[in-house]
């Protein structure tokens, strides 16, 4: 038998520049936050399928930092920002695309626990503009979030996180 795992709902507020996602995990909420901020943990699941993760800086910590560089072939995409915030149920972070240095996004992610072993994850991302935001959704972000939830769902079930 073969199970449909749940895709991420990618919602644009209709007058402000934010995306919300949304996805439910079979995970507690420390699991989800392990796999935020375990850099290990992250760049084994971060983005797309066809994408592999190097870490070049990681301090999951208040003040914090992080860099990572993910590659295909002779491709390479690098991300950086500061972490804000870290509790057991909310990051709060910068994230900024190296090729776009001036677009900085806001997050703030929450791991609301739903019982039973069952965590909703929210993030939610303000950007500089409507257009950024618009820019985002185009980018095909949907395939890097969805591809990285279903990687979390493996490592859940392999028991690797």
């Amino acid at each position: 038998m073969t199970t449909t795992r749940p895709e991420a709902v990618i919602e644009a507020h209709p007058t402000l520049p934010i995306i919300t996602i949304t996805r439910e995990f079979d995970a507690t909420p420390a699991q989800l936050l392990r796999a935020h901020t375990d850099p290990e943990v992250f760049a084994r699941w971060v983005g797309p399928k066809d994408l592999t993760t190097r870490i070049d800086r990681w301090d999951a910590s208040r003040g914090g930092h992080f860099r990572f560089v993910q590659s295909r072939g002779d491709e390479e995409y690098a991300f950086y920002g500061s972490f804000h915030d870290i509790t057991e149920n909310r990051i709060v972070q910068t994230f900024t695309w190296e090729g776009q240095p001036d677009g900085v996004s806001l997050e703030t992610l929450t791991f609301e626990d739903l019982g039973d072993g069952r965590t909703r994850l929210r993030a939610q991302s303000l950007v500089e503009s409507i257009e950024s935001r618009d820019a985002w959704l185009r980018s095909g972000m949907e395939t890097g979030v969805n591809d990285g939830y279903a990687k979390i769902d493996g490592l859940l079930t392999d028991g690797a996180l």
